[in-house]
């Protein structure tokens, strides 16, 4: 397991790509997991902080959804019980008008297969936001459309909106979220850690 978080933390793939972007930063993988997880958390990709830090969702987003998860720091980042793998395992950059760019595909045809073989005692899944749900659904649904359909996949698999600031408005449009999913979802959670 070292060698393969190792080899992804020193993947340089897209070194060309993130020189060209508005931000024009250097590579950072963040690889986090191990094959002892058993909730899987996938994501989008990391943002500027997390590049920064080289902690997966240490940023607001990290902490709505840990509130989502009902789970502590502790717990969340404890790497023997929870993997966090997004699509991208770098910050992809921001484009000129200072929107994030999509995680590069090469990042997931690269490693996302190796990565969830040694992700065999997964018990749950829970994906972040419309590209995690493509890949790993294999959805063409829209965000709002997918977490909707949630009852059809739990209690094994949620789709989430991103927990960006910018979805507080989808939440305040959406009630059923936090009044049907979230209490579904954080029982869940305890279910798979606890148990």
């Amino acid at each position: 397991m070292t060698e393969l978080t190792d080899q992804i933390s020193a993947c340089r793939l897209c070194a060309d790509r993130f020189a060209a972007t508005h931000t024009a930063h250097e590579p950072r993988p963040v690889a986090w997991f191990r094959p002892s997880a058993r909730l899987l958390i996938a994501g989008q990709a990391p943002g500027m902080r997390v590049h920064k830090s080289g902690k997966p969702f240490d940023d607001p987003s990290g902490d709505r959804l840990r509130d989502w998860l009902g789970l502590s720091v502790d717990e969340f980042y404890d790497q023997s019980r929870v993997a966090i793998v997004p699509m991208a395992f770098c910050f992809p950059g921001y484009d000129a008008k200072g929107s994030d760019l999509p995680p590069p595909r090469i990042c997931g045809e690269t490693w996302h297969e190796e990565v969830m073989q040694t992700l065999a005692g997964i018990d749950m899944t829970v994906l972040v936001g419309g590209y995690a749900h493509k890949y790993h659904m294999g959805v063409k649904s829209g965000v709002t459309e997918t977490v909707k359909g949630w009852q059809a996949h739990a209690p094994n698999l949620f789709p989430l909106p991103h927990p960006s600031w910018r979805n507080t408005g989808w939440i305040k449009k959406n009630p059923w979220f936090e009044t049907d999913l979230l209490p579904e979802l954080r029982t869940r959670v305890r279910e798979v850690l606890d148990g």
